[in-house]
C-alpha cells in the first residue's frame, strides 16, 4: 500500500518537501490539488511537476536522479545536419503554443493515450498567457514540423514535451531553445525523467539533491521576461551554426 500526502485545495502554494518523495515509484510525492497557475509555478520552483493520466487524480513528482540538458553542451549530431541540408526550415518562439501542445498530445507509434489531457492544455495555456510558459516551433513554410514547450521561472526552464512531424523537427526545436537559453544565461533545461531517447540527445542525470540546489538558485535569479517576446523567425541553418562544437 502506498501512502501519499493529499494536497490542500485551499493552499495552492504549499507542497511537501520533494526530498520525501517515494523511491518506488521513483519520485512520487503527493496527489490532489489543481493545475492553477500558482500551484504549477510553486511546484516547478521547488523541483516538482505534475504527471498523471486522464481520469486519474493529479500526481506530483520529484524523481531521483533528475534528467537535465546543459545548454552549453548540446551539439547537433551529423545525422541532424544531414537531415536539414537543403531544407528551408525556420524556427519561431511563442507563435503557436497551443498548437505545439496539441501536437505533443497526439498519439505516437507504440503509445496508448497521452498524459497531455485537455485540462493540461488549458492549464499550461493559462501559464503561457501569463508569460510563464513558452514554445519553440519549427516550420516548413506554413507547416508545423516540430516543437517543444515548457515553463520558465527566473533562469530555470522546465521542458515538458516535444514532437516531430518530420525527422529532425523536435531535435531542431530543442537545439534552438538551448541556443536562446544559453545566450540568456540559463545553464540547464529540466527534462524531468531520464530515458534512452533523452540521453541519446545529450541529456545527463543529476542527483535530486544537486538539482534542488540548482533550482533554488535559478528560480530566484532575475530575468527580463520580455526577452521571450517578438523574436523574429530564425533560419534553421543559423541554429546549427550557433551551436557549440
Amino acid at each position: 500500500m502506498i501512502r501519499l500526502p493529499r494536497l490542500d485545495d485551499h493552499a495552492p502554494g504549499h507542497f511537501p518537501d520533494p526530498r520525501t518523495a517515494l523511491a518506488e515509484p521513483n519520485g512520487l510525492l503527493a496527489f490532489g490539488g489543481d493545475l492553477s497557475p500558482l500551484r504549477l509555478l510553486t511546484a516547478y520552483a521547488n523541483g516538482i511537476f505534475p504527471w498523471y493520466n486522464e481520469n486519474e487524480p493529479i500526481l506530483w513528482w520529484s524523481p531521483d536522479p533528475r534528467c537535465v540538458f546543459h545548454t552549453d553542451a548540446l551539439r547537433p549530431n551529423r545525422s541532424l545536419r544531414r537531415t536539414l541540408r537543403g531544407k528551408a526550415w525556420s524556427v519561431t518562439v511563442n507563435r503557436a503554443f497551443r498548437q505545439v501542445m496539441h501536437a505533443c498530445a497526439a498519439p505516437r507509434p507504440g503509445q496508448y493515450g497521452t498524459w497531455i489531457s485537455p485540462a493540461m492544455i488549458d492549464a499550461y495555456t493559462a501559464l503561457h498567457e501569463l508569460g510563464c510558459a513558452h514554445s519553440v516551433e519549427v516550420w516548413e513554410e506554413n507547416r508545423l514540423v516540430g516543437g517543444i514547450y515548457g515553463v520558465s521561472i527566473g533562469r530555470l526552464f522546465c521542458g515538458e514535451s516535444m514532437f516531430s512531424a518530420q525527422s529532425g523537427g523536435s531535435k531542431l526545436a530543442l537545439y534552438a531553445l538551448a541556443a536562446l537559453l544559453r545566450d540568456w544565461g540559463f545553464p540547464l533545461i529540466d527534462a524531468q525523467v531520464s530515458n534512452p531517447h533523452l540521453l541519446g540527445l545529450g541529456a545527463q542525470e543529476m542527483s535530486r539533491a544537486a538539482f534542488l540546489r540548482e533550482v533554488a538558485a535559478l528560480a530566484a535569479a532575475p530575468f527580463e521576461e520580455s526577452c521571450w517576446k517578438d523574436i523574429p523567425p530564425i533560419p534553421a541553418q543559423l541554429i546549427l551554426e550557433a551551436s557549440p562544437g
